[in-house]
């Protein structure tokens, strides 16, 4: 029996060390209080259900703001000495999520100011892990239509049914909710809602109105429906700004999204950074002023043609240059999301997209991020689960973008140089949407102020104001604060763990292997990525948890 158990905890042992591979002997039963808590956390965090509905009433917040001292408390009273970093990191993650509750009861308090919050019916599947922005937190999550593809099941419809039945509820509930004077979350919310009850709508050209899943979509649309006129008729009378403030904008990059700057100091970067992008645009037109321009692809045949070959193409060049560890899964799984030809007018992705595939493709690293997800579960019992308040958007999206110009230095487009010149045309459109939602939050500018900035600063016309996207990025970025701006906020973070990592490994220094050790690190904050994959502690990021 003792030589069994002697061989099993022999086996066990590498799965033990894989949590912390940097300190594999650190104190084990502080770790599992904080995992334990973790579980306990996400528990409480969740609002209690009542008949399958998330309660968000006044006497629900107020017993869920009374009792989150005690978590924190908890979390401080776990002794971290000798843990190795992964696992300190693991503790800051913890951290962070009881930060983000606590900022959203004192500050965002999105069940009261947002009538978007409440949206839980989508049509179309999120690019990153946990869908972007503040949303009701249910226990069965959201109703994902995208889901449902081809027939739907029995077990398919029984899952929409349960779903769409709970609005009406939920919807009765946010009007006693929703008493806030945010303006612009009011007159803005219109298309979220709009956006839902053209979901529900498409279920009823699928199932017959008189079925127990028709039933459930007819009044789940109607309840969708005169909410959103309720929310309409109200909003004419809010008259207050919607914007958190500099300092509250200050404490949730410290103490939520772990960004070690400052508002001021994001700003200045987001500044140069737009500088930056329209300047080498200029140089780049300069240089290829007698190569002709890039033709839109303008049919389907095109379409079917091109998209696949730049998928193909672009992973046959990361293999052959070494620039990432490229798996059988990953083609596909980029393959999957390049959608179909749409003719007409073009939104500003499109124009882009349309000119050479192959671009945002390197912005499609968030499909890989996606399969990784299923396919290679983090060891970590805490960083296996997706992080709350899109804690996670410095590295989802800031190595997207960052590797579209890690892309354009690595060569990829040499044989297309107008192509060059698009991700520049997307790095200043990035950085104008992200002073845009500077604007909202530190000016407490209105959103057509912000959607003005950021058309009048994105080249070429592209970014329209009589468009959609303009108005749902800043719409997104004022209901989520910082997310406009961990574009390029975590591209910088993720260039200084590449600048760092190259010192550290001189002639050794490989790209594709620099990658697979970020992989291991997971979706957490770029901050914390480059702790642990250098072995250093920067003095920004000291100084930022010490806070």
């Amino acid at each position: 029996m003792l030589r069994r158990l002697y061989v099993a905890l022999l086996l066990l042992l590498p799965a033990i060390a894989r949590l912390d591979p940097q300190s594999p002997a650190a104190p084990a039963d502080g770790y599992m209080r904080l995992t334990t808590l973790f579980d306990e956390w996400r528990a409480f965090q969740r609002p209690r259900e009542v008949q399958g509905v998330p309660d968000y009433t006044l006497a629900a917040i107020t017993a869920q703001r009374t009792a989150l001292p005690r978590w924190t408390a908890r979390l401080r009273a776990i002794d971290t000495t000798g843990w190795g970093i992964s696992r300190q990191i693991d503790w800051q993650l913890v951290r962070a999520e009881m930060n983000g509750l606590d900022f959203d009861l004192r500050v965002l308090r999105p069940w009261a100011e947002n009538p978007a919050f409440y949206v839980t019916v989508f049509d179309s599947q999120s690019d990153q892990p946990r869908r972007e922005g503040p949303f009701v937190e249910r226990l069965g999550g959201s109703v994902e239509l995208w889901k449902y593809a081809g027939t739907w099941s029995a077990a398919d419809k029984a899952a929409i049914t349960k779903g769409l039945e709970t609005i009406p509820s939920l919807l009765t509930q946010a009007k006693r909710n929703l008493t806030g004077n945010r303006r612009d979350l009011w007159l803005y919310a219109s298309n979220a809602l709009t956006e839902q009850q053209g979901a529900i709508t498409s279920v009823l050209t699928r199932e017959d109105s008189l079925t127990t899943l028709g039933r459930a979509a007819v009044a789940a649309e109607r309840a969708t429906r005169e909410f959103a006129a309720w929310v309409a008729e109200r909003a004419k009378s809010k008259t207050g700004p919607s914007g958190i403030g500099e300092a509250n904008y200050d404490w949730y990059l410290t103490h939520v999204q772990l960004v070690p700057l400052t508002y001021r100091e994001t700003k200045a970067l987001l500044e140069r950074e737009l500088g930056r992008a329209h300047t080498f645009l200029a140089l780049e037109e300069s240089r290829n002023a007698s190569v002709p321009v890039l033709a839109p692809i303008d049919s389907d045949g095109d379409f079917n043609r091109r998209f696949p070959a730049a998928v193909q193409q672009y992973f046959d060049m990361l293999a052959q240059r070494k620039l990432l560890d490229v798996r059988d899964w990953m083609g596909p799984a980029l393959a999957a999301r390049t959608g179909r030809y749409r003719a007409g007018p073009r939104e500003f992705f499109s124009e882009v997209d349309y000119r050479d595939p192959m671009v945002m493709r390197t912005h499609g690293y968030h499909w890989i991020d996606m399969e990784r997800i299923a396919r290679e579960p983090h060891p970590s019992p805490i960083r296996s689960r997706i992080l709350l308040y899109n804690i996670f958007t410095s590295r989802t999206e800031g190595l997207a973008t960052g590797w579209e110009e890690m892309m354009l230095q690595a060569g990829i487009f040499d044989a297309s140089p107008r192509s060059r010149e698009l991700v520049y045309i997307l790095m200043a459109q990035r950085a104008a949407r992200a002073l845009g939602e500077l604007k909202m939050h530190g000016e407490l500018a209105p959103v057509t102020e912000a959607a003005s900035f950021a058309v009048a600063n994105t080249p070429r016309g592209w970014l329209k104001s009589g468009g959609g996207l303009v108005w749902f990025e800043q719409h997104l970025y004022l209901q989520q604060p910082s997310y406009g701006i961990s574009y390029l906020i975590g591209k910088m973070d993720i260039e200084r763990t590449i600048q760092r990592r190259h010192q550290q490994l001189g002639a050794d220094f490989r790209l594709d292997q620099v990658m697979n050790a970020m992989e291991r690190s997971g979706l957490i904050p770029a901050s914390l990525i480059r702790w642990e994959m250098t072995g250093e502690l920067p003095d920004d990021v000291r100084r930022m948890l010490r806070r």
